[in-house]
């Protein structure tokens, strides 16, 4: 990768919707010259896919919280991982290391969804011995 690559990389965070004539002028490159660029990003997983940055309030998202969560060790550590990508409130799940074993990103239509969270979709059945919720009063910056 090379400084024109990173311009492109740059503008396509910033609107996945550009267009390889719009890139073209803004870095002065013939536009097959970018698209070749953008297609070896891809082959080569630099870019990874495209997608929609969606607003979570206006889809019903109007809370976010993480949740730090710790399993009592490994045995149903498959059966966790597999609801909890499943669940359409999850919004990330990352397996961390430290004194807990993941960390959750989730949207909630309100605060009451909060107690059902927890009880139906992260403790149901999954051997957590325990969990920490941080709520999100205001994102600075979010990628």
């Amino acid at each position: 990768m090379d400084d024109i690559d990173l311009q492109i990389l740059e503008m396509l965070k910033a609107n996945g919707r550009i267009t390889s004539s719009e890139i073209s002028k803004a870095i002065h490159l013939s536009v097959p010259a970018v698209t070749e660029r953008i297609r070896k990003l891809e082959k080569n997983g630099v870019i990874d896919q495209f997608t929609v940055k969606l607003n979570r309030k206006a889809i019903g998202y109007n809370f976010v919280v993480f949740i730090f969560v710790q399993l009592n060790g490994s045995a149903k550590t498959e059966q966790f991982r597999k609801n909890i990508t499943q669940s359409p409130l999850v919004l990330e799940c990352h397996h961390i290391s430290g004194e807990y074993d993941y960390l959750l990103k989730v949207g909630l239509p309100d605060l009451s969804e909060m107690e059902s969270f927890i009880t139906h979709t992260l403790k149901a059945n999954h051997d957590v011995v325990r969990s920490n919720t941080i709520f999100i009063l205001s994102t600075l910056k979010e990628e």
